[in-house]
């Protein structure tokens, strides 16, 4: 069986936004920014009140995928060994023997991530860098694709643990989940009225649209398109740019401009190019950054925040022609 071509990977990309909705209303960016990070090889924090349907969301994505997903809710008790797996004795043979972690899958939601300790939130960085976990000295590959969706409450602090920056930098997106529009959330109690029911999908009709061979062939794709130095340029003077700025104690690293070139290639070849353009990077360059950057407190108090920051900065740099 031949391997798809990159048009069948993106046409089956392009129809994950209607197969979702079937279950999840109105949130068509942020089904965009999981499939970019899935192409960039990524990891998302999902930023929402409660009730937004952030985890329907993954748990959808996961199914039009036809991809494995674990859901961790994580608590000021939960440990390291509970997220990555243990070495469990067994007296039937004396021997230790690995017992996987619900890290070993394909779409892990990380529900409420700022509600463990720093040394919880910590055991999921190996994973998200390296691709693998290592207990006890023995390093275990975790499978492909692996793409972390971890979410968290923007209006609750009390008994949390914000994540510091090293950690959110290693986060591709963010993704910032916003409350429907009227029309959208009458669309939300017109289907629960007529029965839906968000635990079962096969019901709501959502069906695989792609799976792990067009998910590689279009990685493949996005690896080839081709990006000019101005571009490279534009994409560095933007993040220097957020190091320089008055209102800002923490710029983007270097890491976040590698980001924001593959966020910018995704987003390219997703809408039919096969090379960037300096709107495609402007398309990218908020969920890419946003997380990247710490405000001053006295920017904060005058109600500036990360996004307008990065709004500034995108109109003041010169654009490349």
């Amino acid at each position: 069986m031949s391997a798809p071509s990159a048009d069948t990977s993106r046409a089956a990309l392009e129809s994950l936004r209607s197969e979702i909705s079937k279950a999840v209303v109105g949130q068509d960016s942020a089904v965009t920014g999981l499939v970019v990070a899935l192409l960039c090889r990524g990891h998302v924090l999902l930023e929402g009140v409660p009730g937004v349907a952030k985890t329907l969301l993954v748990r959808t994505l996961a199914a039009t995928l036809d991809l494995d997903t674990k859901r961790v809710q994580f608590t000021p008790d939960l440990m390291p060994s509970d997220v990555t797996g243990s070495l469990v004795y067994d007296t039937r043979t004396s021997e230790f023997s690995f017992q996987a972690g619900p890290v070993f899958t394909n779409l892990l939601l990380a529900d409420e991530i700022n509600r463990t300790p720093p040394k919880t939130q910590a055991s999921l960085l190996e994973a998200m860098e390296e691709k693998q976990v290592t207990v006890d000295g023995t390093a275990r590959r975790l499978p492909e694709p692996f793409l972390v969706a971890a979410t968290q409450n923007p209006v609750e602090y009390e008994g949390t643990y914000p994540l510091p920056e090293a950690q959110l930098d290693r986060f591709l997106l963010k993704l910032n989940i916003p409350l429907p529009s009227r029309a959208d959330e009458v669309d939300v109690l017109t289907r629960h009225a007529g029965g839906f029911n968000p635990g079962d999908l096969e019901s709501a009709g959502v069906r695989r649209v792609a799976g792990p061979a067009e998910l590689e062939a279009a990685r493949a794709a996005v690896a080839k398109t081709a990006v000019s130095t101005e571009i490279t340029g534009y994409i560095v003077d933007i993040c220097r740019a957020t190091r320089d700025s008055p209102s800002l104690t923490l710029g983007a690293s270097p890491r976040g401009a590698t980001a924001l070139l593959s966020t910018a290639r995704a987003w390219a070849w997703l809408t039919g190019r096969d090379f960037v353009i300096p709107d495609d990077v402007k398309a990218l360059a908020l969920p890419t950054l946003r997380h990247r950057i710490r405000l001053r407190p006295e920017a904060e108090m005058e109600g500036v925040t990360a996004d307008s920051v990065i709004n500034s900065i995108l109109a003041h740099v010169p654009v490349p022609r």
